[in-house]
């Protein structure tokens, strides 16, 4: 069975109804869960946030294959949604799991607009929307348990940008497809200096997506993106304490 109305997007695109498997992932979000799967299919085409392309496979291949993420983040941690863009997969972690504090951090305005109308619709007070690149916020966000992302650059690049953002001893989550194992054996180097201890591999979403969905986990020791962002964090920080006592 099938669960939402089928909602036309243009005359050869329509989001299709939700498969079982959304109902069982989502629970008593799902409502919501469908609410967010049409405004990707609606405004979310219209404003160029994803291709029509997309929308017929928008359950499958989007929400639950961002969805089941949830499998590998720790209980009532903060995490943090790099280059968040539509949602994806902040909004679906943010559905399955109300123990969390979920940050989008999205630098386009566009993005950003369309992200707080999505939070404040679905009613998602846990979750707050953040404009900014994450070397700006560095700093001035505070370090979090977590930083999830999706296609958003290759390994070695995301990791510059997303593990100075962490706690120490915190990890990063990135879904990736195929080339996981290459991106991580490429981003060795790059990845040490970042004070990188752990970089694996998981597969998780069994019996929900097929194939299943491929995540990078890479874990952080004490120092979240070495030395050189230690500092640099450390200035920041001092620049926003002076901001606030004016």
């Amino acid at each position: 069975m099938r669960y939402g109305r089928t909602v036309p997007v243009t005359e050869e695109v329509a989001l299709p109804q939700a498969p079982d498997e959304a109902r069982e992932v989502f629970g008593e979000c799902f409502p919501e869960a469908v609410r967010y799967a049409e405004l990707l299919a609606d405004a979310g085409v219209k404003r160029g946030l994803i291709g029509p392309r997309e929308v017929p496979r928008l359950w499958e291949r989007h929400l639950l294959n961002c969805a089941v993420l949830s499998e590998v983040v720790p209980d009532g941690v903060t995490v943090c949604d790099v280059g968040s863009g539509a949602g994806l997969p902040g909004i679906p972690l943010a559905l399955v799991r109300p123990d969390l504090k979920i940050t989008l951090l999205e630098p386009l305005l566009r993005r950003t607009n369309f992200l707080q109308e999505v939070v404040e619709l679905l009613g998602l007070d846990h979750v707050t929307v953040v404009r900014g690149r994450a070397e700006e916020v560095l700093g001035t966000l505070q370090p979090v348990h977590v930083v999830t992302a999706r296609a958003v650059a290759p390994l070695d690049r995301l990791a510059g940008w997303g593990v100075p953002l962490l706690r120490p001893y915190g990890e990063m989550l990135a879904l990736k497809g195929d080339t996981a194992e290459e991106e991580i054996n490429g981003a060795r180097a790059a990845l040490s200096k970042l004070g990188v201890v752990e970089a694996e591999v998981l597969q998780v979403g069994e019996g929900v997506v097929d194939p299943m969905s491929t995540v990078v986990r890479v874990v952080v020791g004490e120092s979240p993106g070495g030395v050189r962002f230690a500092a640099k964090r450390a200035k920041a920080a001092r620049v926003s304490r002076t901001r606030r006592r004016r």
